[in-house]
């Protein structure tokens, strides 16, 4: 059980860790990304990879106001 935790940590903070690689966000974490551009994204439809795996994440977490997860790792 404590594997699945322990995994389940690590990539929280991949994800609070991961920066935008383009556009005029380029360099920016994508936890501190705008809504606006997360709904714009959400509306496009995540791309595959994992871009568009953490883009998804970050949404699904914003929306369901869970976005206090990600201030012990920032």
């Amino acid at each position: 059980m404590s594997g699945n935790i322990d995994a389940g940590h690590k990539q929280l903070v991949n994800l609070a860790q991961a920066r935008m690689p383009f556009g005029k966000d380029r360099g920016r974490r994508l936890i501190d990304l705008p809504e606006s551009n997360l709904v714009w994204f959400a509306s496009q439809g995540f791309s595959d990879g994992q871009l568009g795996r953490w883009l998804q994440a970050i949404y699904e977490i914003k929306l369901n106001g869970l976005e206090a997860l990600f201030q012990p790792l920032r």
